[in-house]
């Protein structure tokens, strides 16, 4: 009886999907966390193989997820393959899926997020509502563009997590700019940053995420916290819905899409850019939403109907990013006290080495008050400090 069993598990094993992840970090971590709910075999290629999604994972690969063959041998045997960050080998993803390997989103939708200048010329293609730009292709270039200034010059293609970026306001700033192929974007006075997670099925079937209100830290760049759902007027709220959903629908693919907007201070929407994958501004629906966005692309993937984006209860989370200073093995001071608060979850990433700025993990904190959000977020953020030993 027992060999009988076990042949059975054995089987059902062997009939799981198959699916494969490109990239190892924090999102492929917690979309692994969020696998465990179904049955699917999961593989994970990355470089590192003490990455954050490594040891989550049925089958770990190490290799370039940007080099042709290491991404196509990666894939040959999959059902589908999904990415954690957009700097992958597009070209061995179509080469996969004229295959017959499902690639979420299409190689086609990654091609055009990947490259800022495509981007935008997406946008301005399918009359997308997105701030006025120039291509530039190098220094000189973007030198005859002072009259352009104020301005925001963006790599076409490396840039990640604020690098890449390059506020130019005036002419003598210009030589901060890039020397290389990028777009400069003219600059947006802006009331309001909001992110809207939409979600497509194969049926091309849409759910779309409350939208979040993201506050950056103006030094680093990067998402310091944010509040969900974003407080906005009906008429502002029905505006990034239809804008976010026009965006994820011209795409033409399924999959996952995280639009961030501006809202500037006249009350239009533009939007600034788009992400083919799960999302930093998204991390809150691990609690706050009855499915996450990590749940909502596994049934995306899967075949499943398409998960209940409504908020459980509004929701704040706070990055928590290496302290200044500190460059090493990771420690985490406050933590304790942080666990002590109610409705508070900390979610740390288990990279063992820290340095300023790296993104080491998140604390989200729900309430039905705004204010309770706001005043945990500003506490959190004092009191949690990732150092070294």
């Amino acid at each position: 009886m027992f060999f009988q069993v076990r042949s059975s598990v054995v089987d059902t094993i062997f009939a799981a999907m198959k699916i494969g992840i490109l990239g190892g970090g924090q999102l492929g971590r917690m979309l692994l966390q969020a696998a465990a709910n179904y049955t699917v075999e999961t593989f994970v290629l990355e470089n590192d193989a003490n990455c954050p999604a490594a040891h989550l994972c049925h089958h770990f690969v190490k290799g370039d997820i940007r080099d042709f063959n290491t991404v196509y041998q990666f894939g040959k045997g999959l059902d589908a393959i999904t990415i954690e960050i957009e700097s992958v080998n597009v070209d061995a993803l179509e080469k996969l899926e004229q295959e017959g390997v499902k690639v979420y989103p299409k190689p086609s939708a990654i091609k055009t997020i990947k490259n800022k200048i495509r981007q935008k010329e997406f946008y301005a293609q399918h009359q997308i509502p997105s701030s006025a730009f120039v291509v530039t292709h190098n220094l000189q270039e973007l030198t005859d563009q002072a009259a352009f200034l104020p301005a925001v010059h963006k790599l076409a293609e490396g840039g990640y997590d604020g690098k890449g970026v390059q506020v130019v306001k005036t002419e003598s700033e210009i030589n901060l700019g890039f020397d290389a192929p990028a777009v400069l974007e003219k600059m947006v006075n802006i009331a309001k940053e909001i992110a809207i997670i939409v979600a497509v099925n194969d049926a091309g079937e849409t759910a779309i995420f409350p939208p979040a209100e993201m506050v950056f830290d103006p030094v680093l760049n990067l998402l310091d916290y944010q509040v969900s759902p974003a407080k906005l007027d009906e008429k502002t709220l029905w505006k990034t819905e239809a804008i976010a959903i026009k965006v994820a629908k011209s795409l033409k693919s399924p999959g996952l899409f995280a639009i961030e907007l501006f809202v500037d201070k006249n009350g239009e929407v533009l939007v600034n850019e788009t992400a083919p994958r799960v999302h930093n501004s998204g991390h809150h629906t691990i609690e706050a939403n009855y499915s996450s966005q990590y749940d909502m692309l596994w049934r995306i993937m899967l075949g499943y109907p398409l998960g209940n984006t409504a908020p459980i209860l509004p929701a704040a989370i706070v990055n928590l990013l290496g302290a200044p200073g500190y460059d090493g093995s990771a420690a985490y001071d406050g933590l304790d006290e942080v666990l002590r608060m109610d409705n508070v979850f900390v979610h740390l990433y288990g990279k063992t080495q820290t340095k300023p700025g790296r993104k080491m993990g998140h604390v989200t904190i729900i309430s039905k008050e705004y204010q309770d959000l706001t005043f945990k977020a500003n506490k959190i953020k004092h009191t949690l400090k990732v150092i070294s030993k």
